[in-house]
């Protein structure tokens, strides 16, 4: 992209690892806490990079940045996670320039998600973006665009169906316990970890379940007792979660550590336990399942579940597709002006330099010359002026960088 004047690295890139490839396993490797965030990006902002931010939720870790090859943001992704590079070699993508724009896109407005229309992923890219701009890794490109993929998300949500009905990990657990646990009404149910994904549970458990044997554990207890509030759900500290677990019939886990924090040492009742684990990195050990009375499912298995919200959704596809290609395209439109914006803006200070030195010269010549009104006219013109060569270099996108040399030549225009 080096046309366009945005950052001194020529390619912009969108990188990372998603569940299309990566079971929850590896995407565990690859998650990056907000403090790894951070790290990642104080790394990058050390490295001189820019316009770059670094998104990672429950089915997908990605960096989008300018970089002058993709093998940088690869390194920072693996050297701030768990990931290694070959894994990275073997489940990871490389987007660039167009490729990684369309990417964006389409992650953003649900299209790329792992139950079509979940419209979560934006508010993680709003974060994200907000980081990388309090860390000053931000340029006019990335924040333009990523204001596009905002405009394209609530198009698609207010215009389309893509959204419609209650689909998401948070529905399909209480769906998945509804189909398969009698009498839930009676069960108890204890979820350990008040997160989103946890809350949203939380919010659809008490909905659907008509259940008040809930209990919350969390290990800040504060956040667990402001959910418990809303709800007039019980709740237990942090010590009592073994107990908790002996007493349970279903188990949810929705916590963010980057360990197992159920394992087979914590489970010592004999009657039937259903876990079901929300969580990237896998928060439940994978060896509970050997235990005959535990049943194990993970957010991978629910978000496969197919039902008929999500057929339903699938016919807004061409609908959706349709508003991000208007919005790419005013994207790309805007794109297209940076083509041109250090040559208007140097045709212009060369413009004023000329007005300047004219009127001083007539303000020596002409007695009573009127300084204020010779610089509102002139001005005026000057931008009449620019105004038209800006123009004329968006009408004529094919030809633009022959017009460009020219009127650099002609004005003896120096630009950046």
């Amino acid at each position: 992209m080096e046309a366009y004047n945005i950052s001194r690295h020529n390619t912009f890139y969108a990188i990372g690892i998603s569940y299309k490839k990566a079971d929850a396993a590896i995407r565990g490797k690859f998650s990056l806490n907000e403090t790894a965030k951070i790290g990642l990006l104080t790394q990058a902002k050390n490295a001189g990079m820019d316009g770059i931010m670094a998104t990672s939720t429950c089915n997908r870790t990605e960096i989008y940045g300018f970089a002058q090859h993709p093998f940088q943001l690869i390194q920072l992704l693996c050297d701030n996670s768990n990931g290694s590079l070959e894994d990275f070699q073997r489940i990871g993508f490389v987007y660039k320039n167009k490729e990684a724009i369309d990417h964006l896109f389409k992650v953003g407005t649900g299209l790329d998600s792992q139950i079509l229309g979940d419209f979560e992923i934006i508010s993680q890219i709003k974060q994200s973006f907000t980081i990388s701009k309090k860390l000053g890794l931000t340029n006019h490109f990335l924040e333009r665009l990523c204001n596009c993929v905002i405009q394209a998300s609530k198009r698609i949500k207010n215009e389309t169906e893509l959204s419609s009905g209650a689909t998401s990990v948070a529905f399909a657990s209480v769906q998945y316990i509804l189909a398969r646990v009698p009498e839930i009404s009676e069960k108890n149910i204890l979820l350990f970890g008040t997160g989103k994904i946890g809350r949203n549970t939380c919010e659809n458990m008490v909905k659907h379940t008509r259940n008040n044997h809930i209990v919350l554990i969390n290990r800040t207890k504060d956040k667990a007792e402001k959910i418990a509030g809303k709800f007039n759900l019980i709740v237990k500290d942090y010590s009592n979660l073994q107990e908790e677990i002996s007493q349970c019939d279903i188990l949810i886990v929705a916590t963010g550590a980057q360990k197992p924090t159920i394992t087979k040492q914590l489970i010592h009742s004999k009657k039937e336990l259903l876990i079901l684990d929300l969580s990237i990195p896998q928060n439940v050990d994978p060896s509970v399942q050997e235990m005959p009375n535990v049943t194990l499912v993970h957010l991978d298995q629910l978000s496969q579940m197919t039902n008929e919200t999500l057929k339903r959704r699938e016919q807004f596809i061409p609908q959706a597709e349709e508003i991000i290609k208007e919005v790419t395209e005013e994207f790309r439109s805007w794109l297209e002006t940076r083509k041109f914006a250090p040559t208007i803006k140097a045709l212009k200070k060369k413009l004023n330099h000329m007005r300047d030195a004219e009127i001083d010269f007539q303000r020596k010549k002409i007695n009573g010359f009127n300084d204020q009104q010779a610089e509102i006219i002139s001005d005026r013109i000057i931008q009449k002026i620019t105004t038209q060569f800006a123009n004329h270099l968006k009408d004529s996108s094919d030809t633009s960088t022959e017009s460009i040399e020219l009127i650099k030549k002609v004005f003896q225009l120096e630009t950046l």
